[in-house]
């Protein structure tokens, strides 16, 4: 899937904007470090971001991590003075698009993965395959998760570095697969198991969440507007500008703020113990990856309303290189 930064020029010098390029890579690096902190927080018992500056050693090096973040994004925006906006929001958005392509990557190959061991694991099949320990082990939601799911999101990540589509048109039509799987084995085969409706709503999650971000990009949220059609180029810049700080980044810090809060967080406590749903063991283990969607969804939609940002900041400024939405098909 090309993207519509394919087609422009963007150019590599502008007006200098040190301002709005401290504030927008501020955002990023931070958000780097909200989620090494997390690691820390969950992993090893450091203190929050919310008391980061209080006394303690740990809590020194909390404080430490985001001072550095704040630092590195000084630094690559004096390292670059007359780096164009456009540049600094087609390249961040380029990233964004990487983390999403592996993200889909993940859901792909741990949805057919796991979904597979099981049906395996509830038709009884796993002691064909190996020894009775191993096939128990096949029923532990941990061993799954460590030794099968981290695996398989490693080699997303990898693929996608090779990978130049998003690949959400094809996850839209495995959903409808999958859904007609469902009735036929209902209906024709009187066959159904908690599984597969499992691997269905695993799939919209993921499908929904994930591709906002893109969607952002191109424009395609539905914008409540009564006086945006008719503002001009400049106009239009100055309302995104606003709303990517007061509404768009806002949402999202407000999602990784509640999400992380501590270890037993909506996110962080299904992670730490590899949450399952209540069908048990005939389901598929993946409902502690859906709790990280939401983390997903709000870290790449506050990459991209970075990049929005700077284009419409760049819009406001009326500089070369304005990108036009992609045009909706009717």
């Amino acid at each position: 899937m090309s993207t519509a930064t394919d087609s422009v020029e963007i150019p590599q010098q502008g007006r200098p904007a040190p301002i709005v390029r401290m504030f927008g890579w501020s955002m990023l690096t931070l958000l780097a470090a909200f989620l090494i902190n997390d690691v820390l927080m969950v992993g090893f018992g450091y203190p929050s971001a919310f008391t980061a500056f209080s006394a303690g050693g740990k809590a020194l090096v909390t404080a430490a991590i985001y001072l550095a973040a704040l630092a590195v994004a000084a630094g690559l925006v004096l390292r670059s003075p007359s780096r164009s906006i456009r540049r600094d929001a087609a390249l961040i958005h380029r990233f964004n698009l990487y983390l999403i392509r592996a993200f889909f990557w993940t859901v792909l190959l741990v949805g057919f993965v796991d979904v597979t061991i099981a049906f395996m694991r509830v038709e009884n099949l796993l002691v064909l395959f190996m020894d009775e320990t191993t096939a128990r082990s096949f029923g532990l939601a941990r061993f799954v998760g460590s030794y099968v799911h981290i695996p398989l999101v490693i080699a997303s990540f990898v693929i996608a570095l090779f990978s130049r589509t998003l690949g959400f048109t094809w996850l839209a039509l495995l959903i409808v697969v999958a859904e007609l799987a469902i009735v036929i084995s209902r209906f024709i085969f009187s066959y159904e198991q908690a599984l597969m409706g499992d691997l269905v709503r695993y799939w919209y999650a993921a499908l929904f969440l994930f591709a906002s971000a893109y969607t952002l990009f191109d424009d395609g949220h539905v914008r409540v507007d009564i006086l945006y059609a008719g503002l001009s180029p400049k106009g239009k810049g100055f309302v995104n500008a606003v709303g990517s700080c007061l509404l768009g980044m806002t949402t999202a810090w407000v999602i990784l703020a509640i999400g992380f809060d501590g270890p037993q967080s909506i996110i962080n406590g299904p992670v730490r113990t590899f949450e399952i749903t209540q069908t048990g063991n005939i389901g598929m283990f993946v409902k502690y990856q859906m709790a990280v969607f939401l983390g997903i969804f709000a870290g790449t939609m506050l990459i991209q309303f970075v990049s929005y940002l700077f284009e419409a900041v760049a819009d406001f400024r009326d500089e070369p290189g304005r990108r036009e939405p992609a045009p909706i098909a009717h």
